[in-house]
């Protein structure tokens, strides 16, 4: 075998990577003595961007697409090595390739609450946790800022620094909003796309950009989460008089149910009882501990009244109507009334309501003189 061809078959001549990860964000192609043949075929695929690295300085760029390394198609190799068109022996150079798909899935929290100002609550601490996707929008930047010289850089050696970003930037945003900690569930969405904004801006620097940040939770110190539970409570529960009502009369008929279980007859009743002690103790205390005054009774209820004549029934007349009617005599003693609740028909002067009415009338007169 001529001694050019054996060396001519140690030089690598098809550069690619494909990537079984899912966190792997640039890996060096690995070769014997860093030597690549000339004419050697590079395929760098979709979502992939190859960086070629000489004498530390980053040399080309190479976005999708399958190449032959030659001098035509590398005009700053060509400069940095001083070849010429005919010039046909192999170089030496790294060779990075750097994913340019979105990472996905990746997390962030607030590792100590925020401090606020709420306009209901007013100074309170919250915490929020969600997740978000980078991506390399410059792969040369991002080669020379944070990768260096790394042969395998994963997102777990870049998230950390993000994550940082993140939490500063959603402090400043929400803090600076002024909307209530009960209301911010419902604009997490505005949330994150003002702070994916935000932060895609700083970390432009690095070659990365934020193309979505998810807010999946905004939540309060467990103290305040309790009292706002009872007072959701409350709410649901809505009059305390007749929520103590109902209880009380639940202990009592599941006594009722069950007489011979005599220690939670027991307890159904003295839960009941309790209930309206305390209700009652409550409204002495709202009146400076003096006794309640009793309700006045209601009104009592007018009756009204019908009248037989004749066989008819006429009416229905309050006692003001019979007052009037006992004036011009349409109502005499003789006549039958009857009101609801009476058992049946009686005179007008045995109805001790209506025999009144007479009394202010002066008698019949006496016969006249024969």
């Amino acid at each position: 075998m001529p001694i050019m061809d054996f060396l001519k078959g140690q030089f690598i001549d098809v550069i690619e990577w494909t990537d079984d990860t899912r966190d792997t964000m640039v890996y060096r192609f690995e070769r014997y003595g860093n030597e690549i043949k000339y004419g050697a075929k590079l395929t760098v695929r979709e979502g992939q961007t190859a960086v070629f690295i000489h004498e530390g300085q980053l040399a080309d760029i190479f976005t999708p697409g399958l190449y032959m390394l030659e001098t035509n198609n590398m005009p700053i190799m060509t400069n940095l090595q001083h070849w010429d068109h005919g010039f046909a022996s192999p170089f030496k150079s790294e060779i990075y390739f750097v994913s340019t798909a979105r990472f996905t899935d990746l997390k962030w929290g607030t590792k100590n609450p925020i401090m606020l100002r709420d306009p209901e609550f007013g100074p309170t601490r919250i915490r929020a946790f969600g997740t978000y996707t980078v991506k390399v929008s410059d792969a040369g930047r991002f080669m020379t800022e944070i990768v260096g010289t790394d042969g395998e850089f994963t997102t777990d050696e870049v998230t950390s620094q993000i994550r940082n970003i993140i939490v500063q930037q959603f402090s400043q945003t929400v803090a600076g909003s002024g909307i209530p900690v009960l209301d911010m569930a419902a604009n997490t969405g505005e949330f994150g796309k003002l702070v994916a904004g935000h932060i895609s801006e700083t970390i432009a620097s690095y070659g990365l950009t934020l193309p979505e940040l998810y807010i999946e939770n905004i939540s309060l110190p467990p103290a305040v989460e309790e009292a706002l539970d009872k007072r959701t409570s409350m709410g649901v529960v809505g009059d305390l008089n007749r929520y103590t009502q109902f209880q009380t009369a639940e202990a009592m008929r599941a006594a009722a149910e069950n007489p011979g279980g005599g220690g939670g007859m027991g307890e159904g009743l003295g839960m009941g009882m309790g209930m309206a002690m305390a209700q009652g103790l409550a409204q002495n205390m709202a009146g400076g501990g003096r006794p309640s005054q009793a309700a006045p009774p209601p009104p009592p209820v007018e009756h009204v009244w019908h009248l037989a004549e004749n066989g008819q029934t006429k009416g229905p007349y309050s006692r003001a109507d019979l007052g009037r009617m006992a004036g011009t005599g349409e109502l005499t003693r003789q006549t039958h009334v009857w009101t609801q609740g009476q058992d049946g028909w009686k005179k007008a002067d045995e109805v001790q309501e209506l025999a009144q009415l007479f009394t202010v009338m002066p008698p019949p007169p006496p016969p006249a003189a024969g």
